[in-house]
């Protein structure tokens, strides 16, 4: 990998940007749980400082950050609340897809978009008996492009989408993928905030359903055949790192919430009287751990981006190998095996410095367990531990095991419709 090429944007100046809204979004975050109460000011708060356009280049109306920085203020931001990287999580991914893009008109028509203010939710998966797309854009005038499109069907897991301006939607046409990105009030689209998981209750993750809405052929970002679906880039590292960050924001405040707790309590379990819990070594301990269970987490989400920022420069440079995207996979998912284990176990050990009181619905300490348990479920981490065994022992890269399966697949289709066909 190339030596890292020092940012052009000042870290310090960025994080005093956003120190101000991190502080309120904070203190107003358990009150956000109590109620259930969505995070539409949270946003909007982000949206005015212009959280949104970190990645867009200076020249082209953002703030330029650079991949580190970007993470370093997710994991800000989700120490503050982490219900909002993750809201936020589709709209980077889509501005992280065009800075890859070599389409350059297609760069500045949606850059612009995103340097305004607007933000992007997506609308990818969906709650079918098989993991296959369903959702499908037609022709309204079949050879005819200029007439536009038609998309229909629903979608769920669509996180952010309740927050935004623009969905970033993949669908069918024919056996083509298409990627399209539609206006969140557009005739025909409904977003519904149906999300029941136990944590990251505000992320508005429910269903989204497409009714014959109209697509104009500029709004088609990307068009793409089954076997380039999963091309080489380092976005589905870039995705898992995101939920990475918001993991280590957790541990960051659970470290802020247990060390708060302490120095507020004047009695300990099994101490007569009044006492400084504080001051006691086994509660000394407890809190230590807290802290080496967040640097840690926190060091292996940098290390991570600055791989990712070798690929984007490696990338923008025009000589990117198989070799940088394949580092990037296996770097998250060796930091996905630690840091997962390491916020889980920060969660639970935050109720060890203050017994049944900790327990108080008033503190809501239980969301940092559940919120991390819902994002570390997000992408089982089963599955990227057995790639990685796959790559050390077989040499075969995450990317050439997904084509593999996706060939057993599309053959699998195949002969079930020769089936079919020769009982008719």
């Amino acid at each position: 990998m190339n030596s890292p090429i020092p940012p052009d944007v000042n870290t310090q100046d960025l994080h005093l940007r956003f120190a101000d809204v991190f502080a309120r979004i904070a203190q107003t975050a358990v009150a956000r749980e109590h109620k259930r109460e969505l995070a539409f000011e949270a946003v909007q708060w982000l949206r005015d400082a212009g959280f949104g356009a970190l990645r867009v280049p200076v020249a082209q109306g953002g703030l330029g950050a650079s991949l580190p920085q970007l993470f370093e203020l997710l994991i800000k931001l989700g120490q503050a609340d982490s219900n909002l990287p993750q809201i936020v999580r589709a709209h980077f991914g889509f501005v992280e897809g065009r800075l890859s893009s070599r389409d350059a008109q297609s760069q500045d028509y949606w850059l612009a978009k995103v340097a305004e203010g607007q933000l992007w939710g997506a609308a990818m998966a969906e709650r079918t008996d098989t993991t296959r797309n369903s959702v499908t854009l037609s022709a309204v005038e079949p050879g005819n492009p200029g007439a536009g499109w038609q998309l229909d069907g629903e979608k769920y897991y669509c996180t952010g989408t309740l927050y935004a301006d623009w969905i970033a939607a993949v669908a069918l046409d024919g056996e083509d993928f298409v990627s399209v990105a539609v206006p969140t009030d557009a005739d025909g689209v409904t977003v519904e905030d149906d999300w029941d998981g136990f944590g990251q209750r505000l992320t508005g993750s429910g269903t989204t359903r497409f009714n014959a809405v109209k697509v104009p052929e500029q709004h088609i970002v990307r068009r793409f055949k089954k076997d380039e679906l999963r091309a080489e880039s380092y976005l589905t590292a870039f995705y898992q790192l995101f939920h990475l960050a918001t993991l280590t924001g957790i541990a960051d405040a659970v470290l802020h919430d247990a060390s708060d707790f302490v120095k507020g309590r004047t009695r300990a379990f099994g101490v007569p009287g009044q006492s400084s819990p504080k001051d006691d070594p086994l509660v000394q301990r407890v809190v230590g751990r807290l802290s080496s269970l967040a640097y840690a987490a926190r060091t292996q989400v940098l290390a991570v981006a600055q791989v990712l920022q070798d690929v984007h420069q490696a990338e923008q440079g025009g000589y990117a190998i198989e070799q940088h995207y394949t580092e990037a996979e296996i770097r998250a998912y060796q930091a996905q095996q630690i840091i997962i284990e390491q916020v889980l176990e920060a969660t639970t050990l935050l109720f060890e410095v203050g017994g049944a009181s900790a327990t108080s619905q008033s503190r809501r300490f239980d969301r940092h367990w559940r919120n991390a348990r819902t994002l570390a479920s997000h992408n089982p981490a089963i599955y990227r531990e057995r790639a990685l065994g796959n790559f050390y022992l077989n040499d075969i890269t995450p990317n050439a095991a997904w084509r593999t399966l996706q060939t057993a697949d599309a053959e699998q289709q195949a002969g079930s419709a020769r089936d079919e066909a020769s009982a008719v």
